[in-house]
């Protein structure tokens, strides 16, 4: 989501100033995508400039507030039911270093994917407990709720695709041992160690996972 989509919104419902912006959005997203206030600022020139955003006309107060304009107000109607689109997948550094461990000899794949299930399952109980402490409370915040759902999805895919991988790198090691087996000359045959039938589906299930 874009920051100037998500200030849409927030002003969709009252004009705002440059630091309440920040708050609600903040606080609005469960607090897990921090804003610089030079980043807001700078969002709410961009958008007063291309006629989203008017000040609100008032000398009166201390702090200056923005208000939709009708073109503003069409643009944060628009991106509601507007779809994100999801050809592109963001950048994971698990993929990359699982994508690249099964393509680089002499990397042992399996540890790397043993030590990075362990820190996935350690953020998995974190957001389990917080979840488990935040249900049926009185003060219960959907957003943050909802948030941290997502957080726990993700991460048990995580884990479902790690698991996918150890197999699928034992099978491809289980393959190029049996052909070594069959008599294949010493030095001609491929490394029992080596991961490259694998690589292919690495890469279609680290793209899939996004």
């Amino acid at each position: 989501m874009s920051i100037r989509n998500g200030l849409l919104a927030l002003l969709s419902q009252e004009p705002m100033g440059v630091y309440q912006l920040r708050k609600e959005f903040e606080s609005r997203t469960g607090n897990t995508w921090p804003l610089n206030i030079g980043q807001v600022y700078s969002t709410v020139q961009r958008l007063e400039r291309d006629g989203f955003v008017a000040p609100v006309g008032h000398v009166d107060e201390e702090v200056e507030r923005f208000e939709l304009t009708e073109a503003g107000r069409d643009a944060a109607d628009s991106w509601w039911l507007s779809p994100v689109g999801r050809g592109a997948p963001e950048r994971d550094e698990v993929v990359i270093k699982l994508a690249l461990a099964v393509t680089v000899p002499g990397v042992d794949v399996r540890a790397v994917v043993q030590s990075q299930r362990k820190e996935t399952m350690r953020a998995l109980r974190d957001y389990t407990r917080l979840k488990a402490s935040d249900e049926g409370g009185p003060d219960r915040d959907l957003a943050w709720a909802l948030v941290l759902e997502h957080h726990i999805f993700i991460t048990e895919s995580e884990v479902r695709w790690l698991d996918h991988i150890e197999a699928a790198v034992k099978r491809a090691q289980g393959r190029v041992g049996r052909v070594a087996g069959r008599g294949t000359q010493p030095g001609s045959g491929p490394n029992p160690s080596d991961t490259s039938e694998y690589r292919a589906g690495a890469t279609s299930s680290s793209v899939g996972r996004q």
